[in-house]
């Protein structure tokens, strides 16, 4: 551990911030996957026409169809269709049935629980999981072996593919404006991820991996203040403009902003 603040033992379910090493097994399985089916695939999307045409086509690559999304109600739309799709691409890559695709006991999800295992280099047993918010299995780990496992994540197999695909489509991961996006434009190499519940991860090509949490879950706006000082910390400038958090009233005027005390 080179820098902490807060609570480094504080355990965290993953959630969305998993989407990187669940893209592992889909990137070592379908090579031909072109780089952006593969960055949807590691998306929590806003459902921009840009981020929809990458999920249709990476479910038309699957091959699989829309009804065959096990994410609730307007499949397609949801935030994680394109990992969904990733999952069903898996399972046609490895003849599985995409029936409970979601679920801990399908081969799909123990993969999965394995990946995570690998990466924060813990006994699987030890993990707790729970359901997502769309419906897949998620994972806990403490804050230490979360970034842990994204210290680590560019040696696993299949890891060059998928980062290669996030730097490349930083917008199609979240969206324009957002912190993960954002970072993926700001600093070359760097991989970003976050998820439900106020968690965010990011690692470097050389090896620095990032695990902070908003305690409460609850305030996104604290990310950006708090990432800019822990990077600062291990030697990279975001500069003051990425670090604060403008503020405005309903007629676009800056009000108020948010920053490190």
């Amino acid at each position: 551990m080179i820098a902490e603040a807060g609570e480094p033992a504080l355990v965290s379910y993953l959630r969305s911030s998993a989407k990187p090493i669940q893209a592992l097994p889909l990137a070592r399985a379908r090579p031909d996957l072109a780089d952006d089916e593969l960055a949807i695939a590691c998306a929590s999307h806003l459902a921009s026409p840009a981020q929809l045409d990458a999920v249709r086509r990476l479910l038309a690559d699957a091959p699989a169809g829309e009804d065959e999304l096990e994410c609730g109600s307007q499949p397609l739309q949801h935030t994680c269709s394109g990992k969904h799709a990733g999952f069903l691409a898996l399972c046609q890559a490895h003849g599985w049935s995409s029936t409970g695709y979601r679920l801990a006991d399908h081969p799909c999800q123990k993969l999965m629980l394995a990946e995570v295992a690998a990466a924060a280099e813990v006994d699987p047993t030890s993990i707790p999981i729970a359901i997502d918010g769309c419906g897949v299995v998620t994972f806990a780990l403490s804050l230490e072996r979360t970034a842990q496992a994204f210290a680590r994540f560019l040696q696993l197999e299949g890891a060059t593919r998928v980062a290669e695909a996030m730097r490349a489509n930083p917008d199609l991961i979240r969206g324009s404006g957002t912190v993960d996006s954002m970072l993926m434009r700001e600093l070359p190499g760097w991989v970003a991820k976050i998820g439900a519940e106020g968690l965010f991860c990011a690692c470097s090509e050389n090896g620095v991996g990032v695990a902070l949490k908003v305690e409460d879950g609850g305030d996104w706006r604290a990310v950006r203040p708090a990432l800019t000082e822990i990077l600062r910390r291990v030697g990279h400038d975001l500069g003051d403009d990425f670090g604060v958090v403008r503020l405005l009233s309903s007629r676009g005027d800056p009000v108020a902003e948010l920053a490190l005390a």
